[in-house]
């Protein structure tokens, strides 16, 4: 099963038919995130301050328990935070023992516990409770668990807002029964006195008066019980299309946040790159070392399985291959190609990046038709450094079969400036032109 994206988390929570099928969907989101993570969700009874039931996600089904215990056992501090809701709070200092507590038993290492509050109508309602084993290196699994806990809270809150509807229909109903059969009974009694005193026939004075006025006013009660009941549902009505489309918004913002969230992981990488190659040019003057450090540079932050490094040879006529990674066996290093003939001649000769995307287009390209073409975008772009021609950096095969776009392409300019300026400054064109023996 391909890995959860917030999209298709949203669409699993909005079509989950209860909290259990939407607390399920959410499990299976963080094993991708987190494979040893366990999650529980604690329903609280804000009337009598009582965190009562433990719903535990197990292999596809959840797991119910009684909890039946004041939300008070919790430490000061982690309360208040939980309370207030929006985010996770860490119980650093009594992991174990508020793991057993909340259902969380079954743990070998040692791990952070962390809780979330969830909010309905002003008030605390549930608790998304996390559990994560202890890493050194990466990001918090509560961190990168975070817009996925949003979208459930959504959900959550949905169906809460479906529970209180519910309760006040089933309320109405009970009191329009409650109604009716005052009214059935008050009419029999009055109908049985009428026909008593006349054998069948109602008595005239007596007393009817007052009995009549009583239908009369059961009616009324009745009348009012119905057109209350009519406004309720208008109403839950109007809340239910107000939560929809209020979840649906949220739900577009959360994917957005998330969108960013990416293109702000993907900037840190490019810069930890850059950092990682500015410090081999430091610390190594080897040629092949520092043009392997600007292959994987770009490689890696572009994602590009099939990548090449190619440098102006010394005729300033030609372009030859300086580093290259996943391309045909039959291309070794050193390999030559005219300025202005094939994909990177031409970019190299025009100095204008070039992007494909469509993969149709790309397959009638006679440059890319071996057996390790396996994505149609592809992306090639030139190095110029103080209006001089370093080369030309070529990237495909972009990783799970992704399309490279504009941004892409400014991702890659920045890039090849960092590229240009470190071939140009170790003179790498010249010293591999030696070392290859291009002449």
């Amino acid at each position: 099963m391909p890995p959860r994206t917030l999209a298709s988390l949203a669409h699993a929570l909005t079509a989950a038919a209860d909290v259990e099928a939407a607390l399920v969907a959410l499990a299976e989101a963080l094993a991708d995130i987190d494979r040893f993570a366990q999650i529980a969700l604690i329903r609280f009874d804000p009337k009598r301050s009582m965190l009562r039931e433990r719903l535990v996600p197990q292999d596809g089904t959840v797991e119910r328990s009684s909890l039946d215990t004041t939300i008070d056992h919790l430490p000061a501090r982690e309360r208040i935070a939980v309370t207030a809701g929006g985010q996770f709070v860490d119980f650093t200092d009594s992991t174990d023992e508020f793991a057993r507590l909340f259902g969380l038993t079954d743990l070998d290492d040692a791990g952070w516990l962390s809780a979330r509050g969830i909010r309905f109508e002003g008030q605390l309602s549930a608790l998304l409770v996390l559990y994560e084993t202890r890493k050194i290196f990466g990001a918090r699994t509560s961190e990168r668990f975070g817009p996925s806990a949003a979208l459930f809270d959504l959900a959550l809150v949905r169906h809460l807002e479906h529970e209180a509807r519910s309760e006040a229909v089933q309320t109405v109903e009970g009191v329009t029964q409650r109604v009716h059969e005052e009214y059935d009974r008050r009419l029999a009694e009055l109908q049985d006195q009428f026909a008593r005193p006349t054998g069948g026939r109602a008595a005239p004075g007596g007393g009817g008066g007052s009995q009549s006025e009583r239908v009369i006013a059961l009616e009324r009660e009745l009348a009012k019980a119905q057109e209350a009941g009519r406004q309720a549902s208008r109403r839950a009505d109007a809340v239910e299309a107000t939560v929809s489309s209020a979840v649906e918004q949220l739900e577009r913002a959360h994917i957005e946040l998330a969108r960013r969230n990416e293109l702000l992981r993907q900037k840190t990488r490019t810069l930890y790159l850059i950092d990682r190659v500015l410090t081999v040019d430091a610390a190594t003057n080897d040629p092949r070392q520092l043009v392997d450090g600007l292959l994987s540079l770009v490689g890696d932050d572009m994602q590009a399985q099939r990548c090449s490094l190619m440098l102006r040879a010394a005729d300033a006529k030609s372009l030859f291959l300086a580093a290259a990674r996943g391309i045909a066996p039959g291309i070794a290093d050193g390999a030559r190609i005219q300025i202005g003939e094939g994909v990177a001649g031409k970019v190299a000769a025009s100095r204008e990046p070039l992007l494909v995307r469509d993969v149709a287009e790309a397959k009638q390209h006679p440059l890319l038709r071996d057996q390790y073409f396996t994505s149609g975008s592809f992306i090639s772009f030139p190095l110029v450094y103080h209006e001089d021609l370093v080369g030309v950096v070529n990237l495909t095969n972009r990783a799970m079969r992704g399309v490279f776009g504009e941004e892409a392409v400014e991702r890659v300019r920045l890039l090849g400036l960092v590229i240009a300026l470190v071939a140009s400054r170790a003179r790498l064109p010249e010293r591999l032109s030696v070392l290859l023996s291009v002449r």
